[in-house]
């Protein structure tokens, strides 16, 4: 079975073997330099290192085989890569469980062989059940009051840098007190990607949690925003064709705030099969990456109040300087520190605040 760009607006496949096909790498919204650069930056060495006849990419958190040399140590969170174990002429590549992440790395790496001139039909990938998913979620195990608000992802070493972090299996978590407030701030080693997102905020919820702030970062669709200049916020998903929407944690004080744009977010299960005519599909939506849909989901169907804050990091409708493929160039990382502090200071604004608690659960609603 090949798996298709449609995978994006239908429910995911069942579990089984699929093959990867790359996309077409001159119809992408990232030029092809650019492509080229961010897949080799997420790319496990070995794939280069022969040709393989089969490379298979499964859900595992194996981090007793080989670990890729692209992992970038220098950060606390999100730097775990998938690792790699060779089968005589057959290369298993292993992603933590969830069905987008195993989908997205596949596409990742038969796009990259295509761009060079390699790829042959050797890339499958097999989808891991339901229940080895949230069996991995299911390993973080912290006790969360109710009066905590949990925020989760990325940049909280910018936001608390003095923390005394407890590490788990895949995680690490500390506990503050912000303008008097109790908050516990979560980062995985490893990358959350799509529905492992809302998985883990579904556990947030069954451990006690409920409020959860999600930090990260998002491709704007709006031309006129240029890449690390703004904060993206909302309360609406599209995902897998559906309407999402969740009590939003921040109501409307943080788009009230400077710098802060809200809009449509459509959620995308691979930044591969975000090419030109997927883009003129999303006429009238204003942001896109693979897990808020997700998160606000798993927030409306547990009742409980979540809220984004992500900085606007790259462009898919227009072309920037700054792409997915130059994040760590000096301007970038010290705009995206500004970026940081601007959300903190929404944080604090808004803990200074009472908590009302969401008196219906929003569900998702066809389109």
């Amino acid at each position: 079975m090949t798996a298709t760009a449609s995978d994006r607006v239908l429910p995911v496949p069942p579990p089984g073997r699929y093959g990867a096909s790359p996309v077409d790498a001159y119809r992408h919204t990232m030029s092809f330099g650019s492509l080229l650069r961010y897949l080799k930056i997420k790319l496990h060495h070995l794939i280069d290192i022969r040709d393989w006849s089969r490379i298979r990419v499964v859900g595992a958190y194996d981090r007793n085989c080989v670990v890729s040399t692209a992992e970038k140590n220098d950060k606390l969170f999100n730097w775990q890569r998938p690792t790699a174990e060779p089968d005589g002429d057959e290369l298993i590549v292993k992603c933590f469980p969830g069905t987008e992440y195993v989908h997205h790395y596949a596409l990742i790496i038969a796009t990259y062989l295509s761009m060079r001139g390699r790829y042959h039909g050797q890339v499958y990938y097999e989808l891991p059940a339901e229940a080895q998913c949230q069996a991995a979620v299911d390993q973080l195990n912290i006790g969360i009051g109710g009066s905590e608000l949990v925020v989760v992802g990325w940049g909280l070493g910018h936001l608390v840098p003095d923390a005394a972090w407890t590490y788990g299996h895949g995680y690490a978590w500390c506990r503050t007190a912000v303008e008097g407030r109790p908050v516990l701030y979560l980062g995985y080693l490893h990358s959350i990607w799509g529905d492992v997102a809302g998985r883990v905020v579904s556990r947030l919820a069954a451990l006690g949690a409920r409020q959860v702030v999600y930090v990260g970062k998002v491709g704007s669709l709006d031309p006129a925003i240029a890449p690390n200049t703004s904060l993206a916020t909302g309360n609406h998903s599209i995902l897998h064709n559906q309407h999402v929407t969740w009590h939003d944690y921040f109501g409307g004080l943080a788009v009230a705030q400077g710098g802060v744009v809200t809009g449509t977010h459509v959620s995308s299960p691979s930044i591969l099969l975000e090419g030109q005519d997927w883009l003129r599909t999303q006429q009238g939506r204003s942001f896109v990456d693979p897990e808020i849909g997700h998160m606000g989901r798993a927030a409306a169907d547990a009742c409980i109040a979540f809220g984004y804050l992500h900085v606007v990091s790259n462009n898919l409708a227009r072309t920037y300087a700054a792409d997915l493929s130059n994040e760590r160039i000096g301007t970038v990382v010290e705009r995206r520190a500004r970026l940081l502090d601007r959300i903190d200071s929404i944080l604090r604004l808004r803990l200074r605040q009472p908590d009302p608690h969401p008196t219906t659960n929003d569900r998702s609603n066809p389109l």
